[in-house]
């Protein structure tokens, strides 16, 4: 788990995460539900290079699914990391 890349699984591309990262300079990511704050931060740092100044965390339920009639699941459990970076850093998203 200290690989940087089993850490962070993708960043977000939503309309809100797109906002946030024009006016505020912050991205999102979807990470591993164990990681840490410091370990994000760190795992950040190491895959693109920049200065994080912060990072904010939200533990999301995996959703209840149904297949067929009675058979039901569960999507797993995740977590999303908003990331704020340093004054000037860009992270190029292309």
């Amino acid at each position: 788990m200290n690989e940087p890349t089993h850490l962070i699984h993708n960043i977000r591309l939503t309309e809100k995460a797109s906002l946030l990262s024009e006016k505020n300079n912050q991205y999102v990511f979807r990470v591993d539900p164990r990681a840490n704050k410091l370990e994000i931060k760190q795992a950040i740092q190491e895959l693109f290079g920049k200065k994080v100044v912060r990072v904010n965390t939200a533990q999301y339920a995996g959703k209840k699914k149904r297949e067929r009639r009675a058979d039901f699941g569960r999507r797993a459990h995740w977590k999303k990391a908003i990331v704020t970076l340093a004054r000037g850093e860009k992270i190029d998203l292309v």
